[in-house]
């Protein structure tokens, strides 16, 4: 009973994760190209979305590891990957001071279809 809630809670923190890293890489996008919509909302916005990511693993691992289920190949990998690109996208924004905008934007929209490509391969 309490796996199938958290396998339930999964898949919709999933929609969660993916619609809040979208909306996150438009944000970004759109503060590159418009300085009104640059403030500290959107720097808490992209920490609230990818910081979604790594609870969105957590729960998949609670679900492997304490209840057994299994998972189709490839997508606990995508899962993984999203958690590498977080690091890789925080890596760099020393680097690219000037396109900060656009490193998030980008990666955020990156996330987003990590979560879609995992959501349809966990299906």
């Amino acid at each position: 009973m309490l796996a199938l809630l958290l396998r339930d809670f999964h898949t919709n923190w999933a929609w969660f994760m993916i619609i809040g890293n979208g909306l996150a890489g438009l944000w970004s996008l759109g503060a590159h190209k418009w300085h009104s919509m640059r403030s500290r909302a959107l720097w808490w916005f992209i920490g609230v979305a990818e910081l979604s990511v790594f609870v969105q693993v957590a729960l998949g691992v609670a679900l492997v590891n304490k209840y057994k289920l299994e998972f189709p190949a490839f997508h606990a990998f995508y899962g993984f990957v999203a958690i590498i690109a977080i690091a890789i996208i925080y890596s760099y924004r020393n680097q690219l001071k000037g396109k900060l905008y656009l490193l998030y934007g980008g990666g955020s929209l990156f996330l987003m279809g990590l979560g879609i490509r995992a959501l349809l391969v966990g299906q």
